[in-house]
């Protein structure tokens, strides 16, 4: 760990919990490492709800243009205003400023070059502008070089980074945290269960996401079909779009059985107010809400890996409930049905989500990262003094 007060640069897209994710995870980081060291955000957006208050210095974003010339801008920028001033710049970006680059999503390369493709989609990668934008950001943003690290978020993150990258030899892991959380009292969670409709037999499956569709929620919605009425759905994060998908796929008799709460960051009334938490994701490098769920103590059935990182980090049957596949609708409505019959199994699960959030709290993780800052340091200190014997 550091030994002084360090000032850090922190790069993200957008910084606040109701973005998603990776924003989230950069949200709760800097909560606990600004605690002990000084932190500057660099966004093109602040969460004007967030409830953490930092320096913030704002990238315009230049909507008119494609997305790939507004990372490639921003990524421009960010470099020029990072360049000095701090001792450590700690980016979530594609592009090259950071001393730390922390990777969430699968590595651009391996999409286009690793991951089998049909021969003309690859062929024409080759010319598309878009894709070696990408390709050439991310090849600077990974290359090895003195008092640098490439951080993944996921096992599942690091293998597919040695496979694009053959020349990364070590790619430390550092997984997202969670925040224990109170299960609050009985009448308020019943309060809160009367005002979404809900009776009290009714067993609540909750699904949270910014994209609930690429979270599973087909699948989900194929499940609920298989079970019995007083089996509920709730979806935190839906649109408009995302009801009239809703409204569009299911028979009317489902959809009373399903409620859509829109985009919010205060979701912990929901947590609380379900019964378990279903996550037949189609694409997680890791998996946050499930491990949010487990917080508040909270039954999971999750995507097995590729789909979910998460899932190489519990044990199936004592610490969630793993699919087969993220599409398997019939062994999905299986879990819930065994989760909604058996008092043992909630209790085991409970008990071992809760082990799960031990291993991820954020002051562990906030180490983990201060480990690191503390070893470029040395090395660039090391550099330095390297440098200085050659001049003499």
């Amino acid at each position: 760990m550091p030994e002084r007060r360090l000032s850090i640069a922190v790069v993200v897209d957008r910084f606040g919990s109701r973005f998603g994710g990776a924003e989230a995870y950069g949200v709760e980081l800097m909560r606990e490492l600004a605690a002990r060291h000084d932190i500057t955000v660099y966004a093109r957006e602040y969460d004007e709800a967030c409830d953490l208050t930092l320096p913030f210095v704002p990238i315009k974003s230049w909507k008119h243009w494609p997305s790939w010339v507004r990372v490639l801008l921003f990524a421009i920028r960010v470099r020029r205003l990072t360049r000095v001033g701090y001792d450590i710049v700690h980016s979530h970006m594609n592009g090259w400023c950071g001393d730390v680059e922390v990777i969430h999503v699968t590595p651009v390369r391996f999409n286009w070059r690793v991951r089998p493709l049909p021969m003309v989609k690859k062929a024409l990668s080759y010319l598309s502008p878009r894709v070696q934008t990408y390709l050439g950001l991310e090849a600077r943003r990974v290359e090895p070089r003195a008092a640098h690290r490439v951080v993944a978020v996921s096992t599942l993150i690091a293998d597919q980074l040695a496979q694009a990258y053959p020349g990364l030899t070590t790619i430390p892991v550092i997984p997202p945290g969670v925040v224990s959380s109170c299960e609050g009292d009985s009448s308020e969670r019943a309060t809160m269960r009367e005002s979404l409709g809900y009776a009290a037999d009714d067993t609540v499956c909750l699904l949270v996401a910014r994209n609930p569709l690429r979270k599973g929620l087909s699948t989900v919605l194929e499940a609920l079909d298989c079970l019995p009425e007083h089996i509920k759905l709730l979806v935190v994060g839906g649109n408009a779009a995302v009801r009239e998908y809703i409204a569009r796929r299911n028979p009317d008799h489902l959809l009373s059985r399903v409620r859509v709460i829109a985009e919010t960051p205060h979701v912990a009334q929901y947590y609380r107010a379900a019964d378990l938490y279903v996550h037949p994701t189609l694409n997680d490098s890791f998996g946050m809400a499930p491990l949010e769920a487990m917080s508040f103590g909270l039954p999971v059935v999750l995507s097995p890996a590729p789909w979910c990182g998460f899932a190489q980090y519990i044990a199936a049957e004592e610490e969630a409930l793993v699919l087969g596949h993220p599409e398997d609708a019939v062994g999905l409505a299986s879990c819930i049905r065994r989760l909604h019959e058996s008092t043992d199994l909630r209790s085991r699960l409970k008990a071992g989500g809760a082990q799960v959030v031990a291993r991820h709290s954020w002051p562990r993780v906030a180490r983990q990262y201060e480990d690191l800052y503390q070893a470029i340091l040395i090395e660039r200190a090391g550099a330095t003094i390297r440098a200085g014997t050659v001049d003499r």
